[in-house]
């Protein structure tokens, strides 16, 4: 039996991929069961053999009494026999899925998959995906059916990078499986490390289309967050006040302005809607809120730019201080940051442009966007944007402000971290 082969060690758990995804899941199952982590970047996984995550989200103490041995070889992933595929699926410059990733896994499944091996796709995908993409390149590789030869099974990943108190363990955790044997044994399996339990869900469909959903509603909240934004700014109503007064209402939702980047919220809906299109279905909902996130880095760089031409004149000499970089606060990675938009948008209109951010790396973005951080912050900037409320942020007062800014300079604070404390600078928020 896989799930008491797997406890007595007699049998293990291969993720292929280890990301910010994978690294967490495979630590969280070594501390049960024998864990082979197989990365194919061979940089990574030498860190990885030092105690060291690449993506910066664990600490050295996370890899201690762990059962498991890092590798790029495929000789050695063959030894396993219970794989979890937790590879990234991005969009592509037209926003169209990029399954490369995830069939590149499927090919590396179907070189080592044996008769009575369990295969578990983490990786975020549209409905359909697992059967109809995946299934087909592990079994031409390999020759096996799926239920008689081998078990396929889907648990949606639920990592919130930067999130301490999100964890693997504390998140109920989706499971399902291509047969019902295989549903009771990955779930089994998953409640080894899940504290928080596990949900069984009727198919793999039915798992692929939960968590593509989470994300997708996650995008239309904020997307209308922002479009309200838009219109109270109009208004000149601060938007935060109006949502603090509505969030009084004890079923009022509480979602945020803000710009939307990221490997998840701004890029899972695309793979709904891209299979959506395939069935003959166009969606209008869910890209009219993508629409909406995706045009707020023109915006915010348009206001900022509207104000430093009202008063602070010639805008070739103008000084912008962009604070944050990263996709979201506390993270230190800038994977698909709008952020860059708003530098890349500031720079089309010859504005001088500064990033700085305590958390992210220089040469990563350099490499990535085209830009790179400041060693030093000035003294004379014409408006300053605060993207990503970073901790290290948060105390900053109205006096670090003018300390760094001309007279007349605004301060473009996107999550409305400081307001009614910016009293001698102009403040604007979304």
């Amino acid at each position: 039996m896989m799930y008491q082969d797997l406890l007595d060690k007699k049998k293990s758990l291969a993720v292929i991929g280890l990301g910010y995804v994978g690294l967490p899941i495979a630590l969280e199952f070594a501390k049960k069961i024998k864990v082979i982590g197989f990365d194919i970047n061979a940089e990574r996984v030498e860190m990885m053999r030092k105690g060291i995550d690449p993506s910066q989200e664990l600490e050295s103490s996370a890899f201690e009494n762990c059962d498991i041995s890092f590798t790029n070889d495929l000789s050695v992933l063959k030894s396993a026999n219970f794989f979890i595929v937790a590879v990234p699926t991005p969009v592509d410059d037209h926003n169209v899925p990029d399954l490369v990733p995830v069939q590149r896994a499927s090919e590396t499944i179907g070189k080592v998959i044996k008769i009575g091996d369990y295969v578990v796709f983490e990786s975020t995908v549209y409905p359909g995906c697992t059967e109809e993409d995946c299934v087909p390149i592990i079994e031409k590789i390999s020759g096996l059916k799926m239920i008689t030869d081998y078990k396929i099974g889907y648990s949606p990943e639920r990592i919130n990078p930067g999130d301490k108190l999100h964890t693997i363990s504390t998140i109920i955790k989706v499971v399902s499986g291509c047969c019902d044997e295989s549903l009771e044994t990955i779930a089994k399996v998953y409640a080894l490390v899940v504290k928080a339990g596990v949900h069984k869900a009727s198919s793999i469909k039915v798992a692929e289309a939960a968590k593509i959903i989470e994300n997708t509603q996650r995008d239309l909240n904020i997307a209308l967050m922002n479009e309200l934004s838009i219109i109270f700014d109009k208004m000149n109503i601060n938007t935060y006040e109006v949502l603090e007064a509505a969030g009084t209402k004890w079923n009022f939702l509480k979602f945020q302005p803000g710009l939307v980047g990221g490997h998840c919220i701004g890029v899972d809906p695309y793979y709904l809607t891209h299979k959506s299109k395939k069935l003959g279905y166009e969606s209008q909902v869910i890209l009219a809120g993508r629409v909406i996130n995706d045009g707020m880095a023109e915006y915010v760089a348009k206001k900022v730019l509207q104000y430093i031409i009202q008063n602070n004149g010639d805008v070739k000499k103008s000084k912008v201080l962009v604070m944050g970089a990263t996709f979201k606060e506390n993270v230190s990675d800038i994977r698909n940051s709008k952020v860059a938009d708003v530098v890349k948008e500031l720079k089309s209109f010859s504005l001088n442009v500064h990033v700085s951010d305590p958390n992210a790396d220089s040469k990563e973005l350099m490499h990535e966007y085209g830009f790179d951080l400041i060693s030093q912050i000035a003294d004379d900037y014409d408006a300053v944007i605060v993207t990503v409320p970073h901790d290290e942020y948060k105390n900053l007062d109205d006096a670090y402000f003018v300390s760094i800014t001309k007279e007349k300079a605004i301060i473009a604070d996107l999550k409305g971290t400081y307001r009614g404390k910016i009293k001698n600078r102009i403040y604007w928020s979304l």
